[in-house]
């Protein structure tokens, strides 16, 4: 064995040493590298997927806050329904309330000048104001035949009513009940003549009336099965003729 190669084979074994050759080390070190590069790649892409996680939960959220803002606005904008409707039915009443105040008011100057006495009542039925007179002595005579009176008062409390509001009013005066009594009498009548009409199958014609008049009749008529109601004529003789329907 020569110097040199004993030289050479303490190099080698100092190196195994000291990990390995230099070959060895730099098989290492591209590992390493390998390594390395792998690592950065995933953490690259786990850093790439919370990213999109991120953008996913903005996302879901921005659409759960859409959501939320369009049922909110949704709920709102029923609320506002409601409230203007309810809104309207207050002014229409308030409107009619009015209405009958001033016609109150009215008619009472009206029953000082005529030197009557009578209570005033004041209410609302359905979409008109209703004004009552009654508890006076000789009141009658504000009805008149027929209600001829009566129908020409409460043209005059109308226009009473018009001229103060600036609206047409289509308020109704009844005098010591004889509208009301009036009522009851026409819807026994038409319940009356339906009946005869449905038994015998003859058609039957009232007296004329007013339009008031007629829509008692029609809808006594109506409540009985068999048969029906038309108007019939001009002005101011119109009448209802009732039918047996087939």
């Amino acid at each position: 064995m020569t110097a040199e190669t004993t030289a050479q084979d303490e190099q080698e074994i100092r190196d195994a040493a000291e990990g390995g050759s230099p070959e060895d080390a730099g098989v290492g070190a591209s590992a390493t590298s390998e390594v390395e590069t792998d690592v950065e790649s995933t953490d690259q892409a786990a850093g790439e997927r919370d990213d999109d996680d991120a953008d996913a939960g903005a996302s879901d959220e921005a659409d759960h806050s859409d959501a939320d803002d369009s049922d909110a606005d949704e709920l709102d904008a029923d609320d506002s329904e409601d409230d203007d409707s309810d809104a309207d039915d207050m002014d229409e009443e308030d409107r009619l309330v009015e209405e009958g105040e001033i016609a109150g008011d009215y008619l009472e100057q009206l029953l000082d000048v005529l030197d009557f006495d009578g209570d005033i009542d004041l209410d609302v039925d359905g979409d008109r104001a209703v004004v009552s007179i009654d508890g006076g002595d000789d009141l009658t005579k504000l009805v008149g035949r027929k209600g001829e009176v009566l129908d020409a008062l409460q043209e005059l409390t109308r226009l009473a009513v018009q001229q103060a509001t600036g609206d047409r009013s289509r308020l109704m005066l009844d005098i010591a009940r004889w509208r009301a009594d009036r009522r009851d009498r026409l819807a026994r009548l038409g319940t009356e003549v339906a009946e005869r009409v449905r038994a015998s199958g003859v058609r039957e014609e009232l007296d004329p009336m007013t339009p008031f008049e007629r829509k008692i009749v029609h809808d006594a008529v109506a409540a009985v099965d068999g048969v029906v109601s038309e108007s019939e004529g001009m002005e101011p003789k119109r009448r209802v003729v009732v039918l047996r329907t087939s």
